[in-house]
């Protein structure tokens, strides 16, 4: 098989319509039709160029040492080298920012999170039907992804400290003062998640240091399509003290448990007396996403009893900051992660330019954030439980 447009390592490729320097990509996947899709949507963007295509993990595992890539696609199954041992290889040997392109089963998205797991900076899902709107979304998507990977600092800083065979400096979970945020005297509800590309990773890092003892229910809206959001949540629950679980219609939200919104739905409540109960549903149809954080914050912050938390984390667009707003407008808490431990900042940016975020993060410091917010939640809560209760009697 030959490279496309091969570049000489150390050489310059020709310049896309006036750029200093397209991004490279090398296409791997056993498919001829996979490869072909793919390389033709990617090359129609002017600031990438598909560089080198293989059809399988070792000849892949070549064409990397060779062209040097910028980002690389890689086929989940393959025959021979599959997806997971040339992913191991490409990590140890030749790190370079990988995306996956996994089918939408739930073998598919167990053989994702591994693959997140290994070092895979984040996946698209294989159409196998490549036909009119679906077509367009999956350009849009695999473009918009690529384009991302290759520019993100926090992307950039990783893969330069593997190629130098230093291990990340292992610190402590940040400690650090307590947020300078007004607790509302009633307590809080629940907190909120809106999270997209680098999310699995984020999350991973993030509900893991969470305490059993967390005094507040979480809900996630991660961009994922179905099959995925269970396997995440799955792997979530192995490593968390934490309860985490892919969200069901008549779950009833209880502190120290997290719920994930299921791949290709939305994320709504109900208020039941104190109870908040979740709705699992296909409306709105008309989001860009599904499920959505927009949907998923506007809906907690007019059911919740009390003020929520809204934490606002890496991924491209926006989705989120209209819930953010509503969840500000009712008294609540936004906390943004910042950019330097975000893959996009694209999310917390938008939140942070529209001036809602009461403090902006590190994925490190997250954690220990929320646990401070929803101690010192508890107490006042606690307290207006009382005198209400003694106003009654």
């Amino acid at each position: 098989m030959t490279d496309r447009g091969h570049i000489a390592p150390g050489a310059s490729p020709a310049p896309a319509r006036g750029l200093v320097r397209p991004i490279t990509v090398v296409v791997i996947d056993d498919s001829a039709f996979m490869r072909k899709a793919l390389s033709s949507m990617l090359d129609s963007d002017p600031e990438i160029r598909v560089v080198g295509v293989a059809r399988d993990g070792q000849e892949g595992l070549e064409k990397i040492c060779r062209l040097r890539p910028d980002v690389v696609t890689l086929d989940v199954e393959m025959p021979g080298m599959d997806g997971l041992s040339a992913l191991r290889v490409i990590m140890r040997d030749h790190p370079v920012p990988v995306l996956m392109v996994s089918s939408l089963t739930t073998e598919g998205a167990q053989a994702t999170m591994e693959a997140l797991d290994l070092g895979a900076v984040d996946f698209i899902s294989k159409e196998m039907s490549f036909v009119s709107v679906g077509i367009l979304q999956i350009r849009n998507e695999l473009i918009a992804k690529v384009r991302e990977i290759a520019t993100s600092r926090y992307i950039r800083l990783r893969f330069e400290t593997l190629r130098q065979r230093q291990q990340p400096v292992k610190t402590a979970p940040a400690r650090r003062a307590p947020l300078p945020v007004s607790i509302p005297s009633s307590g809080l509800s629940a907190v909120a998640v809106g999270v997209s590309t680098g999310g699995p990773l984020a999350l991973l890092q993030m509900i893991p240091q969470l305490p059993a003892s967390f005094p507040l229910p979480m809900v996630v809206v991660q961009h994922m399509p179905p099959h995925f959001t269970q396997t995440m949540s799955q792997r979530l629950n192995s490593v968390s003290a934490v309860a985490v679980k892919e969200a069901a219609t008549g779950d009833r939200l209880s502190a120290g448990s997290v719920y994930v919104a299921p791949g290709g739905r939305h994320l709504t409540f109900e208020r039941d007396r104190d109870d908040i109960v979740v709705v699992v549903s296909d409306e709105p149809r008309t989001t860009l996403y599904r499920p959505s954080a927009d949907v998923m914050m506007l809906s907690l912050a007019a059911v919740a009893p009390r003020p929520v938390v809204g934490l606002i984390m890496t991924g491209m667009g926006k989705d989120g900051l209209n819930g953010l707003r509503s969840i500000k407008h009712r008294g609540g808490i936004i906390l943004a992660q910042d950019e330097a431990s975000c893959v996009v900042y694209g999310m917390p940016r938008a939140a942070v330019d529209d001036g809602l975020a009461d403090a902006v993060l590190s994925l490190d410091e997250i954690p220990s954030a929320l646990v401070g917010v929803a101690q010192r939640a508890a107490r006042p809560a606690l307290m207006h439980q009382q005198t209400t209760h003694d106003h009654t009697t």
